[in-house]
């Protein structure tokens, strides 16, 4: 199989698992987003969102993913 197929099936694969999780589990996730370190600055009409804390635990987490993969495959 050619390299690059490999890749697309790996990503349409994580897409459809993302999905499955946020379809299932969406309700249960509220507190992603709401991390303390999270930026949030809400005005009339002015909203600015920045989810540092959150984004930095999204990154560990799929750091750990990716490594058990390369460990194991």
């Amino acid at each position: 199989m050619n390299e690059w197929g490999k890749y697309i099936i790996m990503i349409g694969i994580a897409i459809v698992f993302i999905g499955l999780i946020i379809y299932f589990l969406g309700d249960k996730l509220d507190w992603v987003g709401r991390l303390p370190g999270d930026i949030r600055i809400e005005r009339e009409n002015f909203k600015f969102y920045f989810p540092i804390t959150s984004l930095i635990l999204l990154s560990a987490i799929l750091n750990l993913i990716l490594f058990f993969i390369r460990r194991f495959l």
